[in-house]
């Protein structure tokens, strides 16, 4: 007969301090999403799984929570879903039921998804790329379920673009041509300004699955910065790319501004207390650091900031 082995894990620690997040990271899921009249499209998942501990606990059980959270993880991707924030949803509050201990659980999952466009001037089809980002968190009170993506895009600084303005200005006085015509030709062909890869992050969070569709909100975020990239691109596309940027020069603050707008703009049903989370990071490329800024609000609060600003440029 074997002997039981001692559950150290529930033992009391010798630190009586709770702790928020414990669980695993790095777990890697098929997920099938379903659309409506179309082949699913499968995804390769990565996830991570917490729940809080108390503090008369002393581990989570780690191997055997390995074991609650694959049965959990399988039994949430084994069927076809249409939301990822879903799939998130029915794994937090599985393992809350399965955890007479815990309080909370959270679920968080990304994945790359591909969409298929074509090129803005020789019109070749292609691919574009971002990451899903969604997660979910139960607790007894009912649980809150967040969607997003991040994309990467171009962006270039007004400041620097600026300043070759001016020199161009300069130059073409000393040249000899009118101030007028130089303020036509400016205006024309926008200036040489240091260009960024940026990469925009948006996601929406609500009690329950926010009501806004996924590639909805990855077309608010590639339009937030300078000009869309595009995987293929031919030189009328690079040239057509290059040029737009150019004429929509955007500080990394823009681009998380132009997020707030394009969100209040896409989804006027969305309820006022859905919370948003809006970051961009660009990778400068006449620095060695690089530049980030972000938003998080209640939806409500974006649409009065948004409004307020169409009101005062009426006046």
């Amino acid at each position: 007969m074997s002997q039981q082995l001692p559950d150290v894990q529930a033992s009391s620690p010798d630190v009586t301090v709770g702790l928020n997040r414990v669980g695993v990271t790095g777990v890697e899921k098929l997920v099938k999403l379903g659309r409506r009249d179309r082949d699913p499209i499968v995804l390769m998942a990565e996830f991570e799984v917490f729940v809080d501990l108390p503090s008369w606990r002393k581990g989570a059980d780690m191997s055997r929570n390995m074991e609650v959270i694959d049965e959990t993880l399988e039994t949430a991707v084994s069927e076809e879903a249409y939301r990822v924030e879903d799939v998130c949803g029915d794994a937090a509050e599985l393992l809350l039921q399965k955890h007479d201990y815990t309080t909370k659980a959270e679920v968080r999952m990304e994945a790359e998804y591909v969409t298929h466009e074509r090129t803005p001037q020789s019109d070749v089809a292609t691919q574009s790329t971002a990451d899903i980002i969604a997660s979910a968190t139960a607790t007894e009170d009912g649980t809150s379920e967040e969607i997003g993506a991040r994309v990467t895009g171009m962006t270039v600084c007004p400041c620097s673009q600026g300043m070759s303005a001016a020199r161009a200005r300069q130059t073409l006085r000393g040249m000899g041509v009118e101030d007028e015509v130089i303020d036509e030709f400016l205006e024309e062909m926008p200036q040489a300004g240091h260009s960024q890869r940026g990469h925009a992050t948006l996601t929406v969070e609500s009690d329950g699955a926010p009501e806004v569709d996924l590639n909805e909100l990855i077309e608010v975020a590639r339009d937030s910065m300078s000009a869309r990239i595009y995987n293929l691109a031919k030189r009328p596309d690079e040239d057509h790319m290059t040029y737009e940027a150019h004429k929509d020069a955007k500080f990394v603050e823009d681009c998380v501004r132009a997020l707030a707008d394009g969100v209040v703009d896409r989804f006027p049903d969305l309820a006022d207390d859905a919370i948003v989370t809006m970051k961009q990071s660009n990778d400068e490329s006449i620095h060695q650091h690089n530049a980030h800024a972000e938003r998080v609000a209640k939806l409500g609060d974006l649409r009065a900031e948004v409004t307020a600003d169409e009101a005062t440029a009426d006046d």
